[in-house]
């Protein structure tokens, strides 16, 4: 790196740091002359950040706001509370900052020194969460899996099925799936050569490899995702008739368990799966609509069991 360029990156550092630095301050601080200052501040401008110049008292250099986002210098303390930070919220439940802070963690842990990289990882191992709704995945899992999607690099790993049966498999992986409460991994299966869904925390042992794949052309990751933890898993699909219009049915319903189809400005179809046909019954009637049982027949007999059972309680009570 020569002095110039080496200069030119602890000038913008400095200009992070501090809202205002006077010309003479910089100066002083770089060991260079206030004309060499004026001289890097141009070059800054020339690569994309906008660095103002105030003129008078209370006037200096200071990093303005620019239309886009230019790359930003972090010292060794800075770069380990981000990563930490990302690796919390990629753990978390809000919508879209879990995927989004897998992203930046992927881009982060790229350039990280080791030696920083370790300190993050000490960091997270010595860290505990108060246990939620949510199944906890690994972050070097989630990390591991973000990149082999970027990189598109074949993953083996060992996956326990639905059934308890342990496997290996050895998948394309193609994107991170978050709904709030598990991550899953949209693949493509090598072995039984088709798509496939795999829940993070059952996977095991999971191991990138150097074998490079050129990407297949794939459903939607969030729909083939959504149809298959909605769908495909429970022995029992049900068809309600709920009496309001979709976006009305929409606030009472997750979007990501449920299929809402418009059928007239006041009549939703609702479809769901699941395998117990009482929890759909007692999932419909709790959302406070006014429902028409459909599919199938005996949806509408589980319901009016289920009925019975709640009025002998309140009856007993």
């Amino acid at each position: 790196m020569s002095d110039t360029t080496q200069r030119v990156l602890l000038l913008l550092s400095l200009l992070q740091k501090r809202p205002v630095w006077t010309g003479p301050e910089l100066a002083e601080r770089l060991g260079v002359t206030t004309r060499s200052i004026r001289r890097d501040v141009e070059r800054l401008r020339g690569l994309g950040y906008p660095v103002l110049a105030t003129q008078g008292l209370g006037g200096g250099y200071q990093l303005g706001r620019g239309k886009d986002l230019p790359p930003l210098l972090l010292d060794d303390e800075e770069a380990v509370a981000i990563a930490v930070s990302l690796r919390l919220a990629a753990g978390g439940t809000v919508t879209g900052a879990s995927e989004a802070a897998l992203t930046t963690l992927a881009k982060l842990d790229q350039v990280m020194p080791p030696r920083l990289r370790s300190e993050v990882k000490a960091i997270h191992e010595s860290t505990e969460t108060l246990s939620t709704n949510a199944d906890l995945v690994d972050g070097d899992v989630l990390l591991t899996l973000a990149k082999a999607c970027r990189d598109l690099l074949r993953v083996r790993f060992g996956y326990d099925a639905r059934d308890g049966a342990a496997t290996e498999r050895w998948v394309e992986p193609i994107r991170l799936v978050a709904t709030g409460r598990r991550w899953y991994l949209m693949a493509w299966d090598v072995d039984r050569e088709d798509w496939r869904t795999f829940r993070l925390d059952r996977m095991r042992n999971v191991t990138p490899s150097t074998w490079r794949f050129k990407p297949r052309e794939h459903p939607d990751p969030k729909e083939y995702v959504q149809n298959s933890i909605s769908r495909a898993p429970y022995s029992n699909h049900a068809q309600v008739r709920v009496l309001a219009g979709r976006d009305e049915v929409s606030t009472k319903f997750d979007s990501r368990w449920v299929t809402l189809t418009a059928i007239d400005d006041s009549t939703t179809l609702l479809e769901a799966s699941a395998d117990s046909l009482e929890h759909v019954a007692f999932y419909c009637v709790l959302s406070g609509f006014d429902l028409e049982f459909v599919q199938p027949p005996e949806l509408a007999t589980v319901a009016a069991e289920l009925g019975e059972r709640l009025q002998r309680a309140a009856a007993s009570g």
